[in-house]
């Protein structure tokens, strides 16, 4: 074989075999027909009836069935019957919060799955709408219960606009002030009377008191005394005159009265010396 016919037997095969940018394409196709084709056979929907309101479950299963759900309002649950056709199965459920939520006091809580009354391993995508569960099912399992807090529960409330209230505002009268006029008291002076003041020790007449003790009053002449700013007779004195006069009398009367007694007797004894000679 010659090399030309080695050349134009190597330009067919490389003619015939498909280019890199076809295989891109045709593995991109391949992989979105099987993400769909996947989802188009595994999604299903099923109704659930909630005092008297129809919420379509949305779910997908893998190695099992589910042949029906049921609410549970007592005990705020889904009771799933499936039938697990392989060795374990694998149930995705999608619920919408509207419709079954676990939450305590606004947060977020776990759901409790039992398999069987056994405890469920499973795990949870979480969105602001929606709960997604993806949980294990053991072989020969036959009903899954997940239990929540609430159903029904509405998300979205409506913002309750507050009108604003318009403040009259309200004008304040100026309050006049009428002067008040006050009336001078007048004060009426009290008098007043000056006291007396009595000395402790008391002096006679004609005398008056100094430095505590009593002195002749030399203000007056002798037998005079000092009465409202004037000397005057001491009437004292006067009385002391009278009765030095009256004591003088009486002192020459008793002497005459003796003299005259003595005379008698002497007469009467001369009389009877003489009769007697």
């Amino acid at each position: 074989m010659n090399n030309l016919a080695v050349k134009e037997l190597y330009s067919e095969k490389h003619t015939q075999l498909p280019s890199v940018n076809s295989l891109l394409k045709i593995s991109l196709g391949l992989i979105l027909f099987t993400m769909i084709s996947t989802a188009l056979v595994y999604a299903e929907t099923m109704p659930v009836d909630i005092d008297g309101t129809s919420y379509d479950v949305e779910y997908s299963v893998t190695g099992m069935t589910v042949s029906g759900i049921e609410a549970d309002t007592e005990f705020i649950s889904l009771i799933l019957t499936v039938d697990v056709t392989e060795s374990n199965g694998s149930l995705d459920i999608t619920l919408d919060r509207t419709f079954f939520d676990s939450t305590y006091e606004g947060v977020d809580e776990d759901f409790f799955i039992l398999a069987d009354d056994d405890e469920a391993n499973f795990s949870e995508t979480t969105t602001l709408t929606q709960r997604i569960l993806n949980i294990d099912v053991p072989s020969g399992t036959q009903t899954i219960e997940i239990i929540g807090s609430v159903f029904g529960q509405t998300l979205e409330e409506t913002p309750v606009e507050e009108t604003p209230v318009e403040e009259t505002p309200v004008e304040e009268t100026p309050v006049e002030e009428t002067p008040v006029e006050e009336t001078p008291v007048e004060e009426t002076p009290v008098e007043e009377t000056p006291v007396e003041e009595t000395p402790k020790t008391q002096c006679g007449p004609g005398t008056i008191l100094k430095d505590g003790a009593c002195v002749l009053d030399e203000r007056c002449g002798p037998g005079t005394i000092l009465k409202d700013g004037a000397c005057v007779l001491d009437p004292t004195s006067q009385s002391s005159s009278s009765s030095g006069k009256g004591m003088g009398k009486e002192a020459i009367m008793g002497f005459v009265v003796a003299f005259l007694g003595a005379g008698i007797v002497a007469v009467v004894f001369g009389i009877i010396a003489r009769s007697q000679r």
